[in-house]
């Protein structure tokens, strides 16, 4: 198929791109590269051994937008969207603007085209603090931070823009917490500033960019105190939006899935893990707690399992070795 990813430069975006490119799809990223880099796109086709088509622009300007679609597209792939959970609730407005406007118009852009088909990069955080761990797709949605609403209503957009005609698809796919790199080490998370993820702020201090890793509460009601999360490997990720670019081609209506692993890691467990794989101390502190964290968050992925035929494949220590070696590698070119 002829692929349009939006935010594709990106951390998550690069990945996939590499799969779908892998894959045989043909494939045009529009990104307008404000957490990003050309870089990754360069090493994207490097990993794959065929090019992409690139736009740069803003998902908001319809005219970049009419510019993506160009040639024809056959299913869209959307990942754009400011992600930072903290920096949501100093910035709610430019949250609201960015990812949702940005959807409003991209799907406009969609049924100006007659493109049905969608991916939608949405996050677990759509769940909020939720009564019962693992979660479930049918668990109650609400949210507890600006960027979790900002998915939640993308997610509702999608649901009533397919609800509004029988041949229009759409894919909800909640990621749980993706982390680690491509195998090679070329291509991985390298976020500007401070990380606002647990995983590159321990490569970061592992590496020596850091000083300390400052770890939010340990104080919740888990068994070291800090908080659990479902760690999922970023190719494992890659995969599964391969698997529902085909799912979405094939069945009409909206459909969401949970993606992880289904078993949860502390943030100690994560950082004894990261020294293991890098053979480096992570000093930290214990600090606050971060206000909109839940205590433990970790998927069921048994839908995604037996509609998508996706399973996660990759564990902690593959997890920790390539983003690791990814980190290595954006040192020593620095």
């Amino acid at each position: 198929m002829n692929l349009l990813v939006t935010g594709g430069a990106g951390y998550i975006g690069s990945h996939t791109c590499v799969r779908l490119l892998e894959a045989g799809h043909d494939v045009t990223v529009i990104d307008n590269l404000c957490n990003s880099s050309p870089i990754a796109l360069e090493r994207v086709q490097e990993l794959a051994g065929r090019s992409l088509r690139f736009v740069q622009g803003d998902i908001r300007n319809r005219a970049d937008l009419d510019k993506a679609f160009e040639g024809g597209i056959d299913a869209v792939i959307h990942f754009a969207a400011l992600k930072a959970v903290g920096e949501s609730g100093e910035q709610p407005l430019a949250y609201f603007d960015n990812n949702i406007g940005g959807t409003i118009t991209l799907m406009q852009a969609m049924e100006a085209r007659g493109v049905t088909r969608l991916v939608f990069s949405s996050s677990a955080t759509v769940y909020g603090q939720p009564d019962h761990v693992p979660v479930k797709e049918d668990a109650p949605l609400r949210v507890t931070n600006p960027y979790g609403r900002t998915k939640l209503v993308m997610e509702d957009l999608i649901r009533d823009w397919c609800a509004s005609r029988p041949q229009l698809s759409a894919v909800l796919l909640r990621y749980f917490n993706p982390v680690g790199a491509h195998p090679s080490g070329r291509i991985g998370e390298d976020p500007r500033g401070v990380p606002n993820n647990l995983m590159p702020y321990v490569a970061q201090v592992a590496v020596g960019r850091r000083e300390r890793l400052q770890v939010f509460g340990n104080d919740y009601p888990t068994p070291d105190g800090t908080g659990i999360r479902d760690y999922l490997h970023v190719m494992d990720l890659a995969e599964a939006h391969l698997k529902a670019v085909g799912y979405a081609a094939a069945h009409a209506g909206c459909e969401a899935f949970n993606l992880g692993t289904g078993r949860g890691y502390s943030v100690l467990e994560l950082v004894r893990a990261f020294e293991a794989a890098s053979g480096r101390a992570v000093p930290l502190d214990i600090v606050g707690r971060r206000a909109g964290d839940v205590a433990e968050l970790t998927a069921d992925p048994r839908k995604a399992n037996a509609v998508l035929g996706w399973h996660a494949e990759h564990g902690i220590a593959a997890m920790c070795g390539d983003a690791w070696r990814f980190q290595q590698q954006a040192v020593a070119e620095e």
